[in-house]
């Protein structure tokens, strides 16, 4: 045992309207030098709150603690620093400097208009004595560190320029800036895809090894605890119900708590029909959770019938040698003008009442070929058969007339949603301008009604998309997707960023209505254990092209290509 970083009883409340409630309860962490601690749990279990009381980074007018203290000790031979207590100025010291932090949404912790090398060289600068050109050149190294490409050009260039996955490595460079003793990670994998995501966690583990740093890795998925984590402690409602070493969490889980998030992952091996929820378990015990799996679980002969059935169907969409071409910057005046080809002669059939998943690292060209199919990007040439008509040469009058029955649910709900409407305001524009109902009085009475469709009220007509969860503001998305009554709708990485138990709710609700509406999906995901649960068949995606297409459970038990194998492979799969 040598501590690092210590929690003592630490309890927090923070400030709505004029009321403090109540958030963490009576915590005791201990962090020891050199070790990675897994905090694991749902949504509004914590998690990110403790991580941010170790920085002191919540504004003190909305928060209070009551009671604890959180000690850091950097040197042994030294009096250890209370976070809580101290000054700002000796927390100046030790934030970047002692204690580095990745964030999770790297776009929006990363400033859009400064030059990714100029954000941390800033940082250098401020905590080492070095000159400007010392800075830059241990930027640089810093990007090598990371596995960067071209870490002269990416020190030059903006966060937009980047992919999701090299943001989230300036992400890691600026944190490791300083060479700190302790390391918080908050969701730096969430919306990453499986590849990225296990190159994420080896490099944090790689670099953790190498410099015999700490790390806090906060998560909503125990799957990727289980890869990088010593030990690992899951809350609940702002309590700790477990802790343990990571491989008695998987193998001999003690709280019901646990075993009920464990139960509630998408699994590669069976079938089922929906997922469980934590709720669904309340009060079961591990035989009773066994049997509530079973009883969920489609048997093969089952799945068979359905699909026989399905594809004696009509076919929906039809898309024939479909391209997409963008222009590539030309870098010299007379350079010859270069094209990047995003979609490479793509088709496709996609029949009535069908989930087809695509899967595909970033960057494969899955959603350009989502949007492509709703003409929200104008695809370079080929052909979109929509029940006979080809909606690329569609006059956009009759496109808008079509609108209604192609609708997509975006992946990040609250930039999507306007943040000036109430979410009844949001439900019932669709409706004005598709023309549908006669007035707003039954306007009105169908937003309610899908509201409460979606498991929520009549109160959540007239509040704003800030006072929802994430979980909640997903599904105001697909009540939205919903008001126009559409025949076919496009899922872009629309449970990419939510916790496992949430994540089952909208799947789940994705698949009722989709039986009660006889609805056509295209299920977009980085995330194959989930495609797999959603789909009738999966297409895998690879550079702009489907590289193989067949049944979902078919293809995940005997993928025919290298590169679905190794998506497959990159799967966090727990402790076997």
């Amino acid at each position: 045992m040598n501590p690092l970083l210590e929690i003592e009883d630490l309890s927090l409340e923070l400030r709505r309207d004029t009321q403090w409630n109540p958030i963490l309860h009576h915590l005791n962490i201990t962090l020891n030098k050199g070790e990675t601690l897994g905090i694991v749990g749902e949504s509004g279990s914590g998690k990110s709150v403790t991580a941010l009381s170790v920085m002191r980074l919540l504004n003190p007018t909305i928060a209070r603690y009551p009671s604890g203290r959180i000690l850091f000790r950097p040197d042994p031979t030294r009096q250890p620093t209370d976070i809580l207590s101290a000054e700002e100025s000796a927390l100046q010291a030790l934030r970047g400097r002692q204690i580095g932090m990745i964030f999770q949404e790297p776009m929006t912790s990363l400033n859009p208009v400064i030059r990714c090398g100029a954000q941390i060289t800033e940082q250098i600068l401020l905590h080492k004595k070095v000159s400007e050109k010392e800075a830059k050149e241990q930027v640089i190294s810093l990007f090598e560190e990371v596995m960067l490409p071209r870490p002269k050009q990416i020190f030059e260039a903006y966060p937009h320029e980047l992919s999701g996955g090299q943001k989230q490595r300036i992400m890691i460079a600026m944190a490791m800036s300083c060479q700190p003793k302790l390391l918080i990670a908050d969701e730096p994998t969430t919306a990453l895809d499986v590849t990225i995501q296990k190159n994420i966690l080896e490099l944090i583990r790689n670099l953790q090894q190498r410099h015999g740093m700490s790390v806090l890795f906060i998560t909503h998925d125990l799957g990727v605890v289980a890869e990088i984590a010593d030990r690992a402690i899951v809350m609940f409602k702002g309590e700790i119900v477990e802790e343990n070493t990571v491989r008695n969490i998987f193998l001999n889980p003690k709280s019901s708590y646990t075993k009920q998030l464990i139960a509630c992952r998408p699994s590669m091996e069976k079938r089922l029909r929906k997922l469980p929820q934590v709720s669904d378990f309340a009060g079961s015990s591990t035989t009773d959770m066994q049997e509530v799996i079973q009883q969920l679980t489609v048997s093969p002969q089952e799945r068979e019938t359905a699909h026989q059935s399905l594809y004696a169907g009509d076919i929906l969409v039809r898309i024939r040698n479909m391209n997409k071409l963008y222009k590539v910057r030309k870098r010299k005046l007379f350079e010859k003008q270069r094209f990047f080809h995003a979609l490479h002669d793509i088709s496709l059939d996609i029949y009535e009442g069908e989930t087809l998943g695509l899967v595909g690292e970033s960057g494969c060209g899955k959603t350009t070929l989502g949007r492509s199919m709703l003409r929200l990007i104008e695809p370079t040439s080929g052909t979109i058969l929509y029940r006979g008509k080809d909606l690329v040469r569609l006059p956009s009058l009759e496109l808008r007339k079509i609108r209604k029955d192609l609708q997509i649910i975006l992946q990040d709900p609250y930039s999507s949603l306007n943040q000036r409407l109430t979410i009844g305001e949001a439900l019932m524009e669709p409706m004005r301008v598709h023309g549908i109902m006669d007035n707003d009085k039954e306007r009105r009475k169908r937003a309610i009604e899908l509201l409460e469709r979606i498991s929520l009220n009549e109160s959540h007509f007239y509040r704003y998309p800030h006072e929802f969860s994430g979980g909640q503001r997903q599904r105001i998305s697909i009540a939205r997707a919903l008001a126009v009554n559409p025949r076919f709708i496009i899922c872009d990485e629309s449970v990419s960023a939510l916790d496992v138990s949430v994540q089952a709710q909208v799947l789940n609700l994705l698949n009722e209505l989709k039986a009660e509406y006889h609805f056509t999906y295209i299920f977009i995901s980085h995330d194959l254990s989930v495609v797999k649960f959603m789909a009738d068949r999966i297409a895998v995606m690879q550079n702009g092209a489907i590289v193989e297409i067949g049944e979902a459970d078919a293809l995940c038990q005997n993928p025919k290509t290298d590169y679905t194998r190794k998506l497959i492979d990159a799967i966090p799969k727990g402790v076997c």
